[in-house]
């Protein structure tokens, strides 16, 4: 199966598939990843004629530099087999990913993946192009994770989905995506090391989930630096307003940007004949190495996925 390169996920755009005015507003916005759900903000009653909804605007809208992923129903409801034959049987040829809320064992995702790949060989598409997004947001979810995330080579993002996980977990709080004043701590800090391990072990990203207090965006930058800082690749948006601040908040600094590759250009000089073949070499006033050149891999990747030109360059030192 093809394994597809990392994309840029810094800001996943949530678009209820019942609304066609959103799904075509959400092609314009600059969000790094649009999904269109089928799963909770679409009433029971209007789930199926939704189905249709995302088929029509993946064939037919205007996705260029996104990621196009659709949200089926999990598992345990009656809609989910049909979600996916719909969609990718109708329009999985413009579907970079199908998102399985909910996970709980590897098992659901192999299930996913296996009817992925009868579809895909049904309708001539390539087999294992469509990637799978895991969403952990329950106990027993998190407790195999780690399970979920080498379940599948079509594994791309492990996705933290605290609302869900919040009433699994029985914590006595309504808002979600912020910090309870009666825990002495991050109560989330935990989760979300364990699901960032668990996907940085398969090589994949972590995406954390959404802030529902949509209109204080300076609360959802707050929350954003947390997962950020802790090496998250991007965060859940539930509304246009929250994109920029996820946008900034998930790509590196302009100077950290700059740096990184800068270091990744003075190693690979000096390490190579032409630099002399030395392994760890002065920067200015740093010294770095093999460890400084794997830091500066991924601020770089972060930078070039989020489009960021360099304003510096490297000179070799004369002589």
């Amino acid at each position: 199966m093809t394994r597809m390169p990392l994309r840029a996920r810094r800001s996943c755009l949530a678009v209820p598939a019942s609304n066609v005015k959103m799904l075509g507003k959400a092609q314009g916005l600059p969000a790094d990843q649009i999904f269109c759900d089928l799963e909770d903000s679409v009433a029971p009653g209007a789930k199926e004629s939704a189905r249709g909804n995302v088929v029509s605007v993946l064939n037919e809208g205007d996705w260029a530099g996104k990621t196009r992923v659709v949200r089926v129903n999990d598992l345990t409801t009656k809609w989910t087999y049909r979600d996916v034959v719909t969609v990718v049987e109708g329009a999985g040829a413009n579907l970079d990913c199908v998102m399985l809320p909910k996970v709980q064992t590897a098992a659901q995702v192999q299930w996913l993946d296996l009817l992925l790949t009868q579809i895909e060989e049904v309708m001539g598409f390539e087999v294992g192009r469509i990637g799978i997004e895991a969403q952990i947001e329950n106990a027993l979810g998190l407790s195999n994770v780690k399970e979920i995330a080498f379940a599948s080579p079509r594994i791309e993002t492990i996705i933290f989905g605290p609302a869900d996980f919040m009433a699994s977990m029985n914590m006595p709080s309504l808002v979600v995506g912020a910090l309870n004043p009666d825990y002495p701590g991050d109560p989330f800090h935990y989760v979300l090391f364990k699901i960032l391990e668990a996907a940085r072990a398969r090589g994949v990203q972590a995406i954390d989930g959404p802030f529902l207090q949509i209109r204080d965006v300076e609360a959802f930058r707050g929350v954003a630096k947390k997962s950020a800082a802790l090496g998250y690749d991007g965060k859940w948006v539930l509304h246009p307003g929250q994109i920029d601040a996820a946008n900034e908040v998930y790509a590196p600094r302009q100077e950290d940007y700059d740096h990184a590759e800068l270091i990744l250009d003075a190693y690979a000089w000096h390490t190579s004949d032409e630099g002399g073949l030395r392994g760890a070499v002065m920067l200015g006033d740093e010294m770095i190495d093999e460890a400084s050149r794997k830091m500066a891999e991924v601020i770089a990747g972060k930078g070039r996925a989020a489009g960021m030109a360099r304003t510096a360059a490297f000179e070799p030192p004369a002589g």
